[in-house]
């Protein structure tokens, strides 16, 4: 199995979710279901150690350059998130009024509770919060740079060691299987044929969004490294599958970690910039989210324009941090701001939630691919400030 590669391997579970999905008994999917429910308990489990593991001695490897790069990262991320959504709205703004002319609202149950249940379950309480492993890698990293001695950095850096052989011998093995059960119980339960054409058109204008915004930012970073942007999307596909299988960008950091570095970023780099933007970096998600609320907006007859979108798209960019890498985290942190900034009342919520969470993982697959283009750009810009903050040793020519 270990040499049928990673991509192969995903677009098979993903075939075979939808093939033995079609006709397979309940018992075969609650079976998949089962092991779907325990991976992904281990995955919430592990993920704030990876976290934690990558970027506290990443931050501390980079020593005084530790504070530009998160700087800079994190500036990359919010500004192509917000200039994702604002693309968003122009496309929906002009294209919505014929594409769905004639459509109008409707109930939708939320499609999560059509799903197949696991016959069981097994608590796996992460140690921490997503958001207090990246604050305490924060501080951790900041305050290896400022104590002279290695102990701790030494301590970390085995424990990045650890960390590493569980993705390679535990989550990656395994995640091909994982992808397997989600699909099959997807199909089984005909949630995504029946939301995908009621919202077909919108869906395509998403997809198509995505694409585009992949195009324009692997442009950019392509022409900054001299690469071709068609090649470096290339070397990612492999992460866009398994964020595709998996609706986590979390999840899928392990993926995302091997195949940024295969693009031409410097280690340090990608193992700094990685693990946070796959909490930060939403522009798949902020595509996904604006597009489908100007949708229900639309469908609900409600006018909307730039000046009442434009400061949710703000916040979306914000608020989305605090719930992500959970399938369908995103829309769930959004509710609020969607109610109190955009009027939504529960049956607008109910209908963002079904459109939403129909086609969540390409948002998310969008998201982690993204990844890879501003990490890249962020090592070039790096390069160009103190290139001494990293070795020349790590310095891979991209």
């Amino acid at each position: 199995m270990k040499r049928i590669p990673l991509l192969l391997r995903i677009v098979l579970a993903i075939a075979l979710g939808i093939v033995i999905g079609q006709f397979a008994p309940e018992i075969v999917i609650e079976l998949a279901a089962t092991f779907t429910g325990l991976f992904g308990n281990f995955l919430s489990f592990v993920i704030p150690l990876i976290i934690l593991g990558f970027i506290a001695p990443g931050i501390a490897s980079m020593g005084k350059g530790a504070g530009k790069m998160l700087g800079l990262t994190t500036g990359l991320a919010y500004a192509s998130t917000v200039l994702a959504g604002t693309a968003a709205f122009l496309f929906a703004n002009n294209l919505y009024p014929s594409m769905l002319q004639g459509q109008s609202g409707g109930s939708f149950a939320n499609p999560e509770e059509s799903l197949v249940e696991a016959s069981f379950s097994v608590e796996m309480t992460p140690i921490m919060g997503v958001m207090a492993a990246l604050i305490l890698s924060f501080l951790l990293g900041v305050g290896m740079t400022a104590v002279k001695g290695d102990s701790l950095l030494n301590v970390m850096n085995e424990f990045r060691s650890i960390i590493q052989k569980v993705i390679e011998n535990i989550i990656i093995p395994l995640l091909p299987f994982h992808i397997f059960g989600i699909f099959a119980n997807m199909t089984y339960a005909g949630q995504v044929g029946t939301i995908l054409s009621v919202f077909a058109k919108v869906f395509l204008m998403i997809i198509a969004l995505h694409l585009l915004y992949l195009v324009v930012v692997y442009g950019m970073a392509g022409s900054m490294h001299r690469r071709n942007p068609f090649s470096l999307l290339k070397i990612m596909t492999p992460a866009y599958f398994t964020a595709l299988g998996t609706q986590s960008s979390a999840a899928t950091i392990p993926v995302t970690l091997k195949h940024v570095k295969k693009i031409g970023v410097r280690e340090r780099i990608a193992d700094f910039a990685v693990p946070l933007l796959a909490n930060v970096h939403l522009a798949g998600s902020t595509i996904t989210i604006t597009s489908c609320a100007m949708a229900v907006m639309y469908m609900q007859g409600q006018a909307t324009t730039f000046a009442d979108v434009f400061p949710f798209i703000l916040m979306v960019g914000i608020t989305m941090i605090a719930a992500p890498g959970v399938p369908g985290g995103a829309v769930m942190a959004a509710i609020g701001l969607l109610e109190s900034m955009l009027g939504f009342n529960s049956t607008m919520v109910s209908l963002i939630i079904a459109l939403y969470l129909a086609q969540d993982s390409f948002g998310t697959a969008v998201n982690v691919t993204g990844d890879g283009a501003i990490t890249a750009i962020a090592d070039k810009l790096m390069k160009k400030g103190k290139s001494k903050d990293v070795p020349v040793s790590d310095q891979n020519v991209g």
